[in-house]
């Protein structure tokens, strides 16, 4: 008979929850004494760096090669500083550049920052295509639509990264861009034949893999053309056959949120867990609102009554484990080559060169870059000399993006041209008004009007409202901060991203203090 003693210490290896707070809580310093592999940070467990520090210091001490996760993708999806907004342009803004000197420049600014505050794998980068631009989930988080690019910023982000010690993970395979669905709350169905996924889908996972990327996400996507009944999270023909045996990726599988409902609903926490691991997955993501030891128990109590069944093999779970450590490994070895200080050492201090919460030079920089100007003619003078009235549109919140992250234009101008106001409109507060132009311009008068916008080709409301306004104010400036699509209005700025850098830079061009060279469609009109 088996030996089954070390199954609930191989258990909580595969392990990766969430908890909450700013510090760690005893059950989780608990299970790392006991064998927990990882653990999940988002924006709950964030403060500051200094705090971070010292939590990943406090995991540390009673686990040396603990993993220490982030989901940071340094855009619009932030959990680093998701309070503040994120002080780089994200994936859209550097694709939309297509330096990939400068991504990678940026991806390992960002490392030399998590690795000084503790924190040795980023689930990211995103390297999905988004060759669907109704995605109500991917969006900006993507480098683009085409994937050559999207690889090619992949794998610079992928080298930055880890060049800081900080691995990487590619994210969501087999490919979540070619979707109008998203995988927080239902399967999204990916139904291409497998040529169209090796000429799209695959190649930036292909270049994640040459570049050396350490981990790779799942995606809980519903892909036929390999598996028309299992979500690649828990289906072997993806994760074995096609990512191990195919593709030859030898680094740790981690999956998506194993609390989505794009698995969790038709097959429970339990058994998403136990299909997940059996198909190929070596780690389990375990955030959401599932972060708790009764979730972790019964999660680890799973795994191994799975093993007990038959419906594991324990040589999976041994590979799975192992992986686990081999990458525990690769931190620390590589943390300590580049020679990063201890988390003991950081603990109240921030990376060289980066405020607390200032932000990154680098990443102001490039979301400089990253912001494109359309003119046509008779659109407004820029700068402007006197404070505008700014109205925001916002759309429904996408559930990757945190509720508290700040985004906007209207607070970084008031900086720099005082007496400058500004509102937030929604849907629900432009229904039944009867005119959605008079109420956007209630408060405008005579100012400048800057109107900001989220992914308008997705929106209806939005695109009504602003063709009525722009029918009686032609003089406004429009801020997508979205994917841009569409372009509307005179003039036309486009920030790739709704980050704290980009509502900066589009600010400074609006108020004078940068003024980017306009864009060949400009200068043609």
């Amino acid at each position: 008979m088996p030996n089954h003693g070390d199954l609930p210490v191989l258990a909580a290896t595969v392990l990766q929850p969430g908890f909450e707070g700013a510090t760690a809580p005893d059950w989780v310093r608990r299970w790392l004494a006991d064998g927990l592999g990882g653990v999940a940070l988002f924006a709950r467990n964030v403060e500051t760096p200094a705090q971070v520090a010292a939590l990943t210091a406090q995991l540390r001490a009673e686990r040396p090669d603990v993993i220490v996760a982030i989901d940071e993708e340094a855009g619009d999806v932030t959990r680093f500083e998701s309070r503040h907004g994120s002080s780089r342009p994200g994936n859209l803004g550097l694709g939309a550049i297509d330096d990939a000197e400068l991504t990678h420049a940026v991806a390992r600014d960002l490392g030399l920052e998590l690795a000084h505050a503790g924190i040795t794998l980023d689930y990211a980068p995103d390297t999905d295509v988004n060759s669907n631009p109704d995605n109500p989930i991917i969006g900006v988080r993507a480098f683009g639509a085409e994937p050559a690019l999207v690889a090619r910023h992949g794998a610079a982000w992928i080298s930055g990264l880890q060049e800081a010690g900080v691995a990487a993970c590619a994210k969501h395979f087999p490919g979540h861009g070619d979707t109008a669905v998203d995988s927080h709350h239902d399967v999204p169905l990916i139904d291409r034949s497998r040529e169209r996924l090796a000429e799209v889908e695959l190649v930036p996972f292909r270049a994640a893999i040459a570049a050396g990327v350490q981990s790779i996400m799942t995606g809980h996507l519903l892909v036929p053309a390999y598996d028309p009944e299992l979500p690649a999270t828990l289906s072997r023909r993806i994760l074995t056959g096609l990512l191990r045996e195919e593709l030859g990726f030898q680094g740790l599988i981690v999956t998506d949120g194993i609390e989505m409902q794009g698995v969790r609903r038709a097959y429970g926490l339990e058994g998403a867990t136990v299909r997940a691991l059996a198909a190929g997955a070596d780690a389990i993501c375990v955030g959401g609102d599932h972060a708790d030891e009764h979730t972790a128990t019964r999660l680890r109590d799973a795994i191994v009554a799975a093993v007990r069944a038959g419906e594991l093999s324990e040589e999976r779970l041994h590979d799975a484990a192992a992986r686990v450590r081999r990458l525990a490994a690769w931190t620390l070895r590589t943390q300590t080559a580049i020679g990063a200080r201890t988390v003991a050492d950081a603990a109240g201090s921030a990376a060289p060169g980066i405020a607390v919460m200032g932000g990154s030079a680098v990443g102001q920089a490039a979301a400089r870059r990253a912001v494109k100007v359309t003119a046509t003619a008779g659109a407004p003078e820029l700068p402007l000399t006197r404070p505008a009235h700014v109205v925001e549109f916002a759309p429904p919140r996408n559930i990757a993006i945190g509720a508290e992250t700040p985004w906007g234009v209207g607070a970084p101008l008031g900086t720099l041209l005082p007496g400058t106001t500004s509102v937030r409109l929604s849907a629900e507060d432009l229904s039944g008004t009867g005119d959605a132009a008079a109420a956007v311009l209630a408060d405008a008068g005579d100012r400048p009007l800057v109107l900001v916008v989220r992914d308008v080709h997705r929106h209806p409301w939005i695109a009504t409202a602003l063709h009525d306004v722009l029918a009686v104010r032609p003089d406004a400036i429009v801020v997508e901060m979205g994917v841009p699509v569409a372009v509307s209005g005179g003039l036309h700025l486009a920030t790739h991203g709704a980050t704290r850098a980009c509502g900066q830079a589009a600010a400074e061009i609006i108020a004078g203090t940068s003024v980017p060279v306009p864009s060949a469609q400009a200068l043609a009109a």
